[in-house]
C-alpha cells in the first residue's frame, strides 16, 4: 500500500517490546488474505464493492463492538484481499457503545450513526460481564476477528460455494501501527478512506 509511491508504514515493523497493548489508545491494522487471493470483492472506479465474502467480514466489524467492551472502530474498511482498520480501546468506558456506519464496507466515526445487533446462529458468544475482557489486548482482537471471519467464511463455502481459501484465510501476522497523536489518527484515517480509489498504487494489487 503506497501514498505518493511511498510505503505510508514499514509493514514490518514488529510488535514494540514492552508495550501494553491492552491499554487505551487507538491503533491502524492491516490483515491480508493468505497468497493475497481476492475474495471479498473488487474495487470498480474507485468504490469497493464487496460481495457475499465481503459483506460478512464487514458485519463481523459491525457486532464486535457491542460485544467487546471499549472496543470501538475509528474507521475500517474492507479491499479484495486485505483489510484496513483503527480500533479504538477505551478501557473502563460504559459497555454500550454506538457503532458508526458510513457506506458499505466501510466504518466512520463521524457522521450518521446506527446500532447494530448480531442475530442468527453466528452471534458472538462473548459475555459483556466477563471482567477479563477488559483487559483484552489489541492482539486478542484481531485474533476474534480472524476467528470469526474464517469460521463464517468456511460456512458460505459448504452452503453458497464460495470461493476456498488455501489453508487459512488470513496471513498468521498482521501489521500494526500505535497512533501516537491526533495529527497521525488523521492520516491514517485519511489512508483508509482512500484506499479504494488507491487501489491501482496499492501493494497488495495484483500488479505490483
Amino acid at each position: 500500500m503506497t501514498t505518493n509511491n511511498r510505503p505510508l508504514f514499514n509493514r514490518k515493523n514488529p510488535r514494540l517490546p514492552g508495550y501494553d497493548y491492552a491499554q487505551p489508545g487507538a491503533y491502524f491494522i492491516t490483515i491480508v488474505t493468505q497468497g493475497r487471493v481476492h475474495l471479498f470483492g473488487e474495487v470498480v472506479n474507485g468504490e469497493m464493492r464487496l460481495n457475499p465474502a465481503g459483506e460478512m467480514v464487514a458485519r463481523v466489524c459491525e457486532e464486535m463492538p457491542n460485544y467487546i467492551p471499549g472496543m470501538v472502530w475509528g474507521i475500517y474498511q474492507v479491499m479484495p484481499n486485505h483489510f484496513h482498520g483503527i480500533i479504538e480501546l477505551h478501557i473502563g468506558d460504559a459497555i454500550e457503545i454506538d457503532n458508526h456506519i458510513v457506506g458499505a464496507g466501510l466504518c466512520a466515526c463521524p457522521g450518521r450513526t446506527r446500532r447494530s445487533a448480531p442475530t442468527g446462529e453466528h452471534k458472538i458468544n462473548l459475555s459483556v460481564d466477563d471482567a477479563s475482557l477488559r483487559r483484552l489486548t489489541l492482539g486478542n482482537i484481531v485474533g476474534r476477528f480472524k476467528s470469526l471471519t474464517t469460521r463464517r467464511y468456511i460456512d458460505g463455502v459448504h452452503t453458497d460455494n464460495w470461493i476456498p481459501f488455501p489453508t487459512r484465510l488470513w496471513q498468521r501476522n498482521y501489521y500494526e501501527h500505535i497512533i501516537r497523536d491526533d495529527q497521525d489518527y488523521q492520516s491514517c484515517f485519511d489512508y483508509i478512506l482512500a484506499n479504494p480509489q488507491n487501489w491501482e498504487q496499492d501493494r497488495e494489487h495484483p500488479k505490483r
